[in-house]
């Protein structure tokens, strides 16, 4: 690629996802072909911050491209009112409160998302205090302290020598950033399977499908006193809010949209510091990666653990790598493998399709995680050409979908895009239609039933075909240091938690 040539002129690697949206947010940029000067011009608002000069010893460059996401808890730029409301009073830590590796493959086809805890045990390099000059000797500390020793440098440093990964990418977020970009999504939706209730962050969640805006989507992946009240069980309630939010950026349209695009660019680059190399060429690109994905095409998984309370010295608790299990982890993110089950290869994704030797009659298709011959579906006409939901009922039924058998005609016939009403509690079921209609915009109707409602319009009622998930059984998500890495796709990180 001419970006990587360019670098490498200059002498210098090219650089190629706070908190979980972000990952994201960094795709989106350059998602919807809108154009090299809308994003360049985007560009030049990022904050920007050097986090590997002066790294040597790195691990050596391998396929595909790593970003290290970190979110911090600073608050300064949120107001009094906002501080009160969603629980954020006393000062920073100056610490990561959040750090992900995220993976994305060479073919530009999967995303990798690798949550690191917090209080991971670690040594930290030896290293200059970036505000006296100071050398500091390799110490023992938790893994987020070493943003507050030496920042961004020390952070991907610190990383860097934890998995053997080379870090291509840095992307920092704090508080305002994370609420921002949520609002401007216009909120997404979380399914739970109980309610949730923590009086320490201020997160009441009923049972059920939930669409939080900022405010209650930071509660929601802040808080510390849910369950065993540990941060793995907090790592775990991130990953199923980031697949909520590549589902939300996927199914709603603002990859395609520019208006929608360009408002939530703006936003995100307003409040996020990143490297130098993470320019509009490499938004760019991997936005045009991101318009062939749909949610299994991520794959969550979090560093296998060993001990989730080794005891140190002046550290007191923190939490200790399985060695093992995590270097083979990350010896499969240095091979660009995937870490769960390898998808066939006439797998066809949104957007595009790929059809592998010996795929024989195999039909291409989206790829979901609730089978079509569960889901119920009623089709109405909702424009005056005639025929037009009998024929979209035929094609739903012709893949799987449950359909009624009696298409109808709705009271409007001016329907511009093709809705599919639904009641919350299918969601998943829903989002399983939704992707037999690209396009097509979801509606939630409380107390609707099992049947879902396709009310055909002008626009966005071509029907594709669905095929089931090879992970996609129906068995509980693997734990964390199971078979395949403990890694779970984003349609079944979607699902209730």
């Amino acid at each position: 690629m001419a970006m990587r040539a360019e670098a490498h002129k200059n002498g210098r690697r090219p650089r190629w996802g706070l908190r979980l949206t972000m990952a994201l947010s960094v795709l989106v940029l350059g998602a919807s072909g809108v154009g090299h000067l809308m994003v360049s011009g985007l560009n030049a608002d990022v904050n920007r911050v050097d986090p590997f000069q002066g790294l040597t010893d790195r691990p050596r460059d391998t396929g595909g491209v790593n970003f290290l996401v970190v979110g911090t808890d600073r608050r300064d730029k949120l107001s009094h009112e906002q501080r009160e409301k969603y629980r954020l009073g006393g000062s920073a830590c100056d610490c990561t409160d959040t750090l992900m590796l995220v993976h994305l493959s060479a073919d530009h086809d999967r995303a990798s998302v690798v949550s690191l805890p917090r209080d991971s045990y670690t040594k930290l390099p030896a290293h200059t205090d970036p505000g006296s000059g100071k050398r500091h000797a390799s110490v023992p500390a938790k893994l987020n302290s070493a943003y507050a020793h030496g920042g961004a440098h020390l952070t991907v440093n610190t990383v860097e020598a934890m998995t053997g990964i080379h870090v291509d990418h840095y992307l920092e977020v704090d508080f305002t950033s994370f609420m921002r970009t949520v609002d401007v999504l216009g909120g997404v939706p979380v399914c739970t399977e109980k309610s949730l209730h923590d009086s320490y962050s201020g997160l009441d969640l009923p049972a059920g499908t939930t669409t939080l805006d900022g405010g209650r989507a930071l509660q929601y992946v802040r808080a510390r006193h849910l369950g065993n009240g540990s941060d793995l069980s907090r790592m775990d309630r991130q990953q199923h809010f980031l697949a909520a939010v590549l589902e939300k950026a996927t199914d709603s349209g603002v990859l395609m949209n520019p208006v929608k695009l360009r408002k939530v660019a703006s936003t995100v680059l307003d409040s996020v510091r990143a490297d130098g190399g993470l320019g509009s060429a490499e938004m760019l690109e991997l936005g045009r990666a991101l318009r062939r994905f749909n949610s299994d095409s991520s794959e969550f998984v979090s560093v296998p653990v060993q001990d989730a309370d080794h005891r140190v010295p002046k550290l007191g608790s923190t939490v200790k790598w399985d060695r093992r299990k995590a270097d083979k982890l990350f010896a499969a993110l240095r091979d660009d493998k995937p870490l769960t089950n390898e998808k066939p290869k006439d797998t066809e994704r949104a957007g595009g399709s790929r059809t592998g030797k010996g795929s024989g009659d195999a039909a291409p298709g989206a790829v979901v995680s609730i089978p079509p011959s569960g889901i119920q579906v009623q089709v109405d006409n909702g424009t005056d050409r005639e025929g037009l939901a009998g024929g979209v009922e035929k094609k739903l039924d012709g893949t799987g979908f449950a359909t009624t058998g009696a298409p109808g005609s709705a009271d409007r016939r001016d329907v511009s895009r093709t809705t599919i009403s639904y009641d919350p509690r299918w969601d998943r079921s829903a989002r399983t239609l939704a992707k037999a209609l690209p396009g097509a915009k979801l509606v939630e109707e409380p107390g609707r039933g099992p049947v879902m409602r396709v009310l055909v319009g002008k626009k966005h009622h071509s029907v594709r075909k669905v095929h089931l998930s090879s992970t996609s059984s129906g068995a509980p998500s693997p734990s964390a240091g199971s078979g395949n890495n403990g890694a779970v796709t984003g349609g079944e990180r979607a699902s209730c938690a």
